[in-house]
């Protein structure tokens, strides 16, 4: 610091008719309103490289952003205008050049107040007063970084940063901030998006070896899921937050690249699996949205194949990922059918996933080019299963044979099999039907389904529930119908079938004569008029 004046000095006069010269403030004596006081200081830093110190001075009063005041808001404010500012008049970019010791020195210590700036937003990150604005500030800062640290002719993307700033997002377990992030950036932006994935990895990678696993999957999965706009084309990556590359050969113009990056981070979440929920998660969204990230299907296949080995609704879940393979990225799958047909088990129609799975079931079997010996394997562990299903499951398995009768004409044998041939005409009545149909049969090519006949449906038509009895009638029936609706079957219960049965309108209320006896286990006191009953003639109940 320089020294004042000494006592023995003379102070300087003034020219005659000049104005006395006043000493000038300091930018925090200027205002006592700290808007005011923090605009001051910025414009002067702005304005003279003698007032670099006043960004210490703005980073002191940032640093006390607790609960979200505004005094610290402003001055964290004012800080990324001053070091954006500064990005763009080439500042930072200096180092390239020659320079003296004297602006080395400076550069070097504007870098570290920068550092020391970036580091402070990514702790209001974790504070969820002022994460938003934090989150801003952070993006703001991000952009110019890109934009200016270097020539225009080498592209830069500050990888790092964004990567730390995914990091605190992740571990703030803040939902609004997360929405904000994707909505407002990793939704909008090509580039943000790849290197956000980019971003995930790393973390994940990092935090494997640590024992801060806890939550982390939740709030990947949360991040990552939103991200469904897989690019097709080149033509799709037209939306970049820093200014796009001019190399054409450059990962960011690459639609592979994009991915490959998506797919790395997938596969990485995937070994974070630690519970089923976290699977079946997982599994939910794997044809819609994990899918398209996945060029090689193999590598997906891996993964839903482990799934099916867990068995239950599991399994369901991870044979509609590999449907989605086997239709769309024409995986070679020879056992998709055997394994589907293996979960038709005496479970099936009393589980609360049965109306997901006959919509997924529904659409495996929608093809009129699968043999109809494998349909008719379907059609008849149904049927037999439907002898011990409730009412609710019975409404939706008739209508859906139906409709698979409709689409595959060769199966309608097994409705009426006449036995023409004489033996085996001798054989029924001598020792009875033998149903041909091999129930423990787990190929459903080899379960002789289609010799059979659907003597299950006819028992049906017998049940105890009128609405049952009704709908079994219509495999008996002419098949005028074009299909049926399964949606309008697929959600009944007991409870519905009841209700929907009270309610109906009574045209003609049914005769019912009856008497209640006044005694049942004690003789009558006028045996003429009223006999005793049949327990009290063959047992004496009297004490």
């Amino acid at each position: 610091m320089a020294q004042g004046p000494s006592e023995g000095s003379k102070r300087k006069r003034a020219p005659a008719g000049a104005e006395p010269i006043k000493r000038r403030k300091s930018a925090s004596e200027e205002s006592d309103d700290p808007n005011a006081r923090i605009l001051l200081i910025e414009q002067g830093i702005l304005e003279s490289r003698k007032n670099y110190n006043d960004i210490r001075l703005l980073l002191d009063t940032a640093s006390k952003y607790a609960n979200g005041e505004a005094e610290p808001m402003l001055a964290a404010v004012a800080l990324c205008r001053i070091f954006v500012r500064l990005l763009a008049l080439g500042t930072f970019a200096a180092a390239r050049k020659k320079l003296s010791e004297k602006d080395q020195v400076v550069l070097d210590w504007l870098k570290e107040q920068r550092s020391r700036y970036k580091s402070m937003l990514l702790q209001m990150l974790d504070e969820e007063a002022v994460a938003t604005t934090a989150l801003t500030l952070s993006m703001g800062l991000l952009k110019a970084e890109g934009e200016f640290l270097l020539d225009k002719e080498v592209y830069f993307f500050p990888s790092t940063f964004l990567e730390d700033i995914v990091k605190s997002i992740l571990l703030a377990d803040n939902e609004e901030l997360r929405r904000a992030y994707i909505e407002t950036y990793a939704e909008q932006y090509d580039d943000i998006r790849f290197f956000t994935f980019q971003a995930v990895k790393s973390v994940i990678e990092s935090r494997t070896s640590e024992d801060g696993l806890s939550g982390l999957f939740d709030q990947v999965f949360a991040l990552m899921s939103a991200l469904d706009g897989v690019p097709e084309s080149a033509e799709d990556l037209d939306d970049f937050y820093i200014p796009k590359p001019s190399r054409e050969s450059h990962p960011l113009r690459s639609v592979t690249q994009h991915k490959k990056r998506g797919r790395a981070a997938w596969l990485e979440l995937m070994g974070l699996i630690r519970t089923k929920d976290e699977r079946k998660r997982l599994l939910n969204i794997t044809s819609t949205i994990i899918a398209p990230w996945f060029t090689k299907p193999e590598l997906l296949a891996d993964f839903l194949t482990s799934s099916y080995d867990t068995g239950g609704s599991m399994s369901l879940l991870a044979l509609s990922g590999v449907y989605y393979l086997i239709k769309e990225r024409n995986l070679d799958y020879p056992s998709f059918y055997p394994k589907l047909y293996s979960l038709l088990d005496r479970d099936i129609l009393h589980s609360k996933h049965r109306s997901r799975f006959f919509r997924l079931l529904d659409t495996f079997l929608a093809s009129t080019h699968l043999p109809a010996v494998l349909v008719a394997s379907f059609v008849k562990r149904l049927a037999r299963l439907a002898l011990h299903a409730p009412p609710g499951a019975i409404v939706f398995v008739v209508p859906w044979i139906y409709n698979l009768f409709k689409r595959h004409p060769t199966c309608t044998f097994m409705l009426h099999r006449v036995v023409r041939e004489p033996e085996l005409q001798q054989q029924i009545k001598d020792k009875g039907f033998f149903d041909p149909f091999l129930a423990d049969e787990t190929d459903p090519m080899a379960t002789r389904a289609i010799e059979s006949c659907l003597w299950e449906i006819v028992h049906l038509q017998s049940h105890y529930h009128p609405n049952v009895a009704t709908i079994a009638k219509i495999i008996s029936e002419q098949f005028t119908k074009q299909s049926y609706n399964m949606e309008d079957f697929l959600d009944h219960s007991y409870a519905s079938l009841l209700e929907a049965e009270l309610g109906k309108d009574v045209k003609k209320a049914p005769v019912v004569e009856f008497q209640i006896p006044k005694r049942i286990f004690l003789p009558q006191t006028d045996p003429a008029a009223a006999p005793d009953s049949l327990l009290v003639r063959l047992w004496n109940f009297a004490p």
